[in-house]
């Protein structure tokens, strides 16, 4: 039996269908002319998530970052939570590419709150860096997928506005924050000046991410896409398959929350282990292994060996991310390794 591979929703595969709709797709150069696919995909999310415009690029970090960029000079500084994916997995590119400092500030199970902000604007004077920008990433990976609710983002972006600073999300996985909270992507964005969201997790797409903000905001993207390599050609193929996990996909993300929650429920049950931040709003569940049972490192060893790809996550903790290649029987499959491995 192939592994089953609980490493991240990155592992997922394009379906016969997504691959058909990708084989078929019209396209264009859309560095010097217009892909119509691509235009299709940019004008259904930014209508999605109720914003002016949006730009296809090949990553959540290049988005992330090309973000920063625009918002923000060299010398300014962004606010963001201490294990926010920026800070822990860009490799310091605000800093090497756009000349940009990171200010971290750990919240509660990894969520900030506008009591954790209050004092971190710093005063407006040659000695000080200026504090330009607050990112907020939902839902948080290294935070086991959690949820900023709306009534926090409201808050978070009222306090920043009132404070003179522009507000960016990195909505990696925010379709898995809506379908688990009710919420609409729309409502999520609507008080963020720009926001990221990837195609390539949960959405099962093989490749890409949408920037969305106003038009002039997008157009100085546009060029900071060119200056750091991302625009492509006849990226229509990439951009299909987008658009199908758009059409076909997203609903399905409750099935992978509610496998999550299958793994944490047994995890709760294993002597050795406990779960980092109790039962999983999504489809990331982390938790930590006791030492008695060795280090996470080793622990994840005896998992792959019995057939469950993991990932470690820490000295002492495993990550489990569900998604749409891994069904209800697999699950159940590997909750009953887990079983083994602690009995």
């Amino acid at each position: 039996m192939p592994p089953i591979d609980l490493r991240s929703d990155t592992v997922t595969k394009p379906s016969p269908a997504m691959r058909e709709a990708m084989l078929s797709a019209p396209v264009g150069d859309d560095v010097i002319d217009v892909d119509p696919t691509v235009v299709a995909l940019q004008e259904r999310i930014s209508h999605m998530l109720g914003k002016e415009s949006a730009i296809f690029m090949p990553s959540g970090t290049m988005t992330n970052q090309i973000a920063l960029r625009v918002h923000c000079s060299p010398g300014d500084e962004f606010l963001c939570e201490t294990g926010c994916h920026i800070y822990n997995y860009e490799q310091g590119a605000f800093a090497q590419l756009s000349g940009l400092v990171a200010r971290t500030i750990t919240g509660d199970k990894a969520l900030l709150d506008v009591a954790d902000l209050e004092g971190t604007v710093r005063p407006d004077n040659e000695h000080s860096v200026r504090t330009k920008l607050l990112c907020i990433e939902n839902t948080h990976n290294r935070g086991a997928g959690k949820i900023y609710t709306l009534e926090r983002t409201l808050a978070l972006c009222g306090w920043a506005h009132s404070a003179g600073l522009i507000t960016h999300m990195d909505g990696a996985r925010l379709f898995n924050a809506a379908v688990a909270s009710g919420t609409s992507v729309r409502e999520f964005s609507e008080r963020f000046d720009s926001v990221s969201v990837c195609f390539s997790k949960g959405l099962g797409a093989p490749v890409g991410s949408c920037l969305v903000g106003s038009k002039a905001f997008i157009a100085k993207a546009r060029r900071a896409r060119k200056l750091f390599g991302g625009g492509m050609r006849q990226v229509g193929i990439l951009a299909a398959g987008a658009l199908y996990a758009l059409e076909h996909n997203i609903d399905r993300l409750a099935v992978d929350h509610a496998h999550a929650r299958l793994l944490a429920e047994t995890i709760q049950q294993c002597k050795g282990l406990r779960l980092a931040d109790g039962l999983p709003d999504t489809n990331i569940v982390i938790f930590h292994v006791d030492k008695e049972l060795g280090t996470a490192a080793s622990f994840n060893e005896s998992l792959n060996k019995s057939g469950v790809l993991a990932m470690a996550f820490g000295p002492q903790s495993i990550r489990f991310v569900t998604h749409l290649d891994v069904d209800r029987e697999q699950i159940l499959q590997a909750c009953q390794i887990i079983r083994s491995l602690t009995s």
